[in-house]
């Protein structure tokens, strides 16, 4: 039987059991070498706060990740917007946020294309 799957700590996408995983599966935090070595930095923890902060002020309303990319990059706000959705899957897995896509819940680790954000 193969243990249930994990969050990555980085991309917040689900991760499966690997066999190469098996003795130190408890340890496992993150689904790549790519991920291990970005982790989470300040960028990150600045995105996830403009997200919360935003959809503060909204009342129920969602927001797109863009916003979040223009609060925190400003006019250079474009190369945020794979950090701003990394944010908002970790907000998901942490159970503060939600991900829609034509109003309907999605599944963070696979959704593609346009996404909107709203409080969980």
């Amino acid at each position: 039987m193969t243990p249930p799957d994990r969050i990555c700590a980085s991309c917040g996408r689900a991760f499966a059991w690997r066999r190469k995983w098996a003795r130190d599966w408890d340890q496992v935090r993150y689904c790549s070498d790519a991920c291990r070595r970005h982790g989470v930095d300040a960028t990150d923890q600045a995105l996830e706060a403009a997200i919360l902060d935003l959809l503060g002020g909204r009342r129920g309303a969602t927001i797109c990740p863009s916003e979040a990319a223009r609060a925190v990059g400003g006019e250079d706000w474009r190369p945020l917007m794979e950090p701003a959705r990394r944010a908002a899957r970790r907000l998901v897995a942490a159970g503060d946020l939600e991900i829609t896509q034509g109003g309907r819940v999605v599944d963070p680790s696979t959704a593609k294309g346009p996404i909107r954000l709203r409080l969980a």
